[in-house]
């Protein structure tokens, strides 16, 4: 492995192995070794290796996944990408960006703005994640409602196979219809098909005006019953956010800002495009959120108004890890017109398994982030969640609702996978499997359930 790896680090240290052994979800699996470096030539060399002596390969970002994407489960090889960083360019009049995996999501939302570009998909941990794992878990984030998610920025990658090659998939043109859409299949692949080494991302012009609505509820089902009618009103906003009560009564308690502690749900509406549009349209939405039932209906004037209603969404993870250490962070989602019956269903779930559970998210599109706080500790706590958090996915299957909006599936949802798939489809997936990685050395354990695999959160 060394004479492979002649730029690049090994690190086989326990104590470098351990800082590999975890991500932002559940469970410790020490990989044998983990490689840092940022040559194409060298990671080639190391998937050849690997291929022909059966080593499981994990590669990696930041390890910001809610989900268990990274997680070395059968030891193995951790790929460490964030290293590879060296490419950020962009080609303006082209309106694409090309990256290397490791680079920070947000350095390509600053690259981008600095040109009068946006890159439109913006998850919450976009300051810490990188592109590599976007693409890999196929992220969103709040503009997803109006701007789809990283699948539909993604025209071109460049892939080393299970086996060793190196292939391209699209390019530099928006249009592109030759032949199967690899990109798009390789995208949201969670890694088990192969390891992305370069991007090439559609940027759009950055839209020139922003307006902001907030709007309080004294119920959480007319919030839900507001944002599916603003949704048929004719706008199309660039982020709708709900929070619930837990989760702005955690915000006042971190970090005061006069959220209303008895109101039972807020939602913070963003509409971008032409400054005279975007008047027009959040007084239309303020309507539209009165004849809903909205008891208050606020649109901030100045930027530090609008920045401080956002800052309240953002403050919401930090904020409900004090009510309890253990954040299970989900994100089944659904269609939109079931949002008022999710938000219903949710309620009834917190009450029957007497959990802590807090609910905020991406609203407009159904993603709705149900979050329980528990202590892990509390192994008969930990039960009752475990069966929240299955009765949370089938509920939203049953709606026409899906497991995953934007995290992937990676271990956590893997036992789940059939329940909404289907065992045929299911199978698909895996057929399609078999024919890239045929000798399963690419992330295994991920995405396809272990027979008689559970949900399994109390150690």
């Amino acid at each position: 492995m060394k004479s492979i790896v002649k730029t690049g680090r090994v690190l086989t240290d326990e104590s470098d192995r351990y800082s590999y052994s975890f991500d932002a979800s559940f469970g410790t699996y020490l990989p044998d070794v983990v490689i840092q470096t940022q040559s194409v030539e060298e990671l080639i060399g190391l998937v050849k290796l690997a291929n022909r002596e059966g080593i499981p390969i994990y590669p990696r970002g930041q390890a910001t996944s809610l989900s268990g994407g990274p997680l070395p489960v059968k030891g193995g090889m951790v790929l460490d990408l964030s290293v590879m960083n060296q490419v950020l360019e962009i080609h303006e009049e082209d309106l694409v960006a090309v990256v290397s995996p490791g680079v920070l999501t947000a350095s390509i939302h600053q690259a981008a703005e600095q040109k009068g570009l946006m890159y439109p998909p913006d998850p919450s941990s976009s300051h810490v994640s990188t592109i590599g794992g976007n693409l890999a878990e196929n992220s969103g984030g709040p503009r997803g409602l109006k701007y789809g998610v990283t699948k539909d920025y993604v025209i071109g990658l460049e892939v080393i196979t299970p086996q060793g090659e190196l292939i391209r998939t699209g390019g530099w043109t928006v249009k592109n219809v030759t032949g199967y859409d690899l990109t798009k299949l390789i995208v949201g692949s969670e890694g088990t098909l192969g390891i992305i080494t370069r991007a090439y991302l559609r940027l759009i012009p950055k839209p020139p005006a922003s307006e902001t609505v907030m709007a309080i509820f004294d119920s959480l089902i007319d919030a839900g019953s507001a944002i599916s009618k603003i949704l048929t009103s004719g706008i199309l906003p660039a982020k709708m956010e709900l929070m619930d009560q837990a989760s702005m009564v955690a915000v006042e308690n971190y970090e005061p800002s006069g959220l209303p502690k008895d109101a039972e749900a807020m939602i913070m509406i963003e509409l971008d495009g032409h400054p005279s549009a975007v008047k027009d349209e959040a007084e239309q939405v303020s309507k539209v959120c009165g004849e809903a039932g909205a008891r208050e209906v606020r649109i901030p004037r100045t930027q530090s108004e609008k920045d401080e209603v956002w800052k309240a969404r953002k403050l919401v993870s930090p904020a409900i890890v004090r009510i309890k250490p253990t954040k299970i962070s989900e994100d089944a989602t659904v269609p939109r017109s079931k949002i008022p019956e999710m938000c219903r269903r949710l309620q009834q779930i917190k009450a029957k398994y007497n959990i802590e559970l807090v609910v905020f998210g991406h609203a407009g599109d159904g993603n709705l982030h149900p979050n329980i706080l528990a202590d892990k500790s509390d192994r008969e706590e930990m039960r009752r969640v475990e069966q929240a958090v299955a009765e949370i996915f089938e509920a939203a299957v049953q709606l026409g609702g899906t497991l995953s909006g934007e995290h992937g599936i990676g271990t956590m949802k893997a036992p789940f996978m059939e329940m909404e798939l289907g065992a045929a489809g299911l199978d698909m997936m895996k057929r399609i499997k078999e024919a890239w990685d045929p000798n399963h050395i690419m992330n295994p354990g991920k995405i396809f359930p272990e027979p008689g695999q559970k949900l399994v959160l109390s150690e």
